[in-house]
C-alpha cells in the first residue's frame, strides 16, 4: 500500500520535506547534532565534504573521515525533532519515494549523537564525557507508537518508576538500551551510564527560574536511580527519541556527550567549543579505525 502524500511529506524536488534531502546523500554512518552550527565543526575534520543542504534548523552534510563516508545531521532541540529526523532518513534509505512504497531491502543505519548534557552526580564534572547505555524518556514520545521492549527495558521502565516516586500527572516513562556494538567502540576513557531525556530544559529537568516546580524531589529521585551496573548520569532532550526510533526502524544508535554543567554542584561551563572539538574527532576516529 502506497503511503497518501498527506502521511509521507515530500517538497516540489521530491525530496523528503523537512529535511530536503533524497536517495544517496547521506551515507550509513550518521552523526546527530542538536545544534546546526555543530554541523559545520564536525565538517571541520572531514577529508572532504561532498553534500550539504539546509532548511530551517535541519542541517545536512555528507563526506569522508579516514577514507569512510559519514554524514552529520542536525536535529534541533528536543524529541519532537527527532521524531522528524529519524523518519525522514529513515524514509530516504527504505521507502521508494517516488512509488510511496516500503522497499523490500532494509539498510541498517548507525547514528552517533554527539551532545552536550547537565550531569546528575556529584562526581562528573563539566568536561567530562558520558555514553549512554540506556535511556529514559519522559517526555512522552514514544508512547504515540507501538514500541516493542525487551524483558530487560521493561524491568527497567518498573524499576524506575517505583525508585523515583514516579507521579501520576507525568508522562509514562519509557526506557531503550543504546546498541551494545556501538557503546563498545566509542566507550574508552567515557563515563557509562543512564541518559534521561526531558521534554523541556527548565521545569522538566528540575529548574525553577520564576514558576515553582510541580515535582521539587525530580532531581534527587533521579540520582538513585540504578540498573544493571549503570546509574542515572545526566539529563537531555534528544537520547530517548533516538534510542526507541532507532531500534523500531531497524538501526543501531548510541549518545555521547559533553557534560556542561553539573546540577549537584551547580558548576557550569560556558565555553566549550575545544572540549567539543576533541569529543568529535575521538567518536570520528573510533568510528573509523
Amino acid at each position: 500500500m502506497a503511503f497518501e502524500a498527506s502521511e509521507l511529506t515530500l517538497d516540489k524536488n521530491g525530496k523528503i520535506y523537512h529535511l530536503g534531502i533524497g536517495p544517496n546523500d547521506l551515507a550509513e554512518t550518521i552523526i546527530l547534532v542538536g545544534d546546526q552550527n555543530r554541523v559545520d565543526l564536525v565538517g571541520e575534520f572531514f577529508d572532504e565534504v561532498t553534500f550539504k543542504v539546509q532548511n530551517r534548523e535541519f542541517c545536512s552534510i555528507t563526506g569522508k573521515y579516514n577514507g569512510k563516508p559519514i554524514s552529520c545531521v542536525s536535529t534541533g532541540i528536543g524529541t519532537d525533532n527527532v521524531d522528524i529526523v529519524l523518519t525522514e532518513i529513515d524514509a530516504v534509505f527504505n521507502i521508494d519515494l517516488e512509488k510511496r512504497v516500503e522497499k523490500e531491502n532494509k539498510v541498517s543505519l548507525d547514528f552517533v549523537r554527539i551532545g552536550t548534557c547537565g550531569a546528575l552526580q556529584a562526581d562528573i564534572k563539566p568536561g567530562s564525557h558520558i555514553i549512554s547505555k540506556y535511556a529514559v524518556g519522559i517526555d512522552g514520545m514514544a508512547n504515540f507508537y507501538q514500541i516493542d521492549y525487551s524483558d530487560d527495558e521493561s524491568g527497567a521502565m518498573n524499576h524506575f518508576t517505583k525508585a523515583t516516586n514516579w507521579g501520576e500527572n507525568l508522562n509514562r516513562p519509557y526506557i531503550k538500551r543504546s546498541s551494545d556494538r556501538l557503546r563498545d567502540l566509542l566507550k574508552e576513557g567515557m563515563e557509562e551510564g543512564i541518559t534521561t531525556t526531558s521534554n523541556g530544559f527548565y521545569g522538566p529537568q528540575g529548574r525553577a527560574i520564576r514558576i515553582p516546580l510541580a515535582n521539587p524531589d525530580f532531581k534527587e529521585n533521579l540520582r538513585k536511580f540504578e540498573w544493571d551496573g549503570a546509574r542515572a548520569t545526566n539529563l537531555e532532550m534528544e537520547t530517548s527519541a533516538i534510542y526507541t526510533l532507532g531500534s523500531a526502524l531497524g538501526h543501531e544508535s548510541v549518545t555521547c556527550c559533553l557534560v556542561l554543567a553539573n546540577r549537584y554542584s551547580n558548576e557550569f561551563m560556558p565555553d566549550y567549543k575545544e572540549q567539543m572539538k576533541s569529543l568529535v574527532k575521538t567518536v570520528l576516529d573510533r568510528l573509523t579505525k
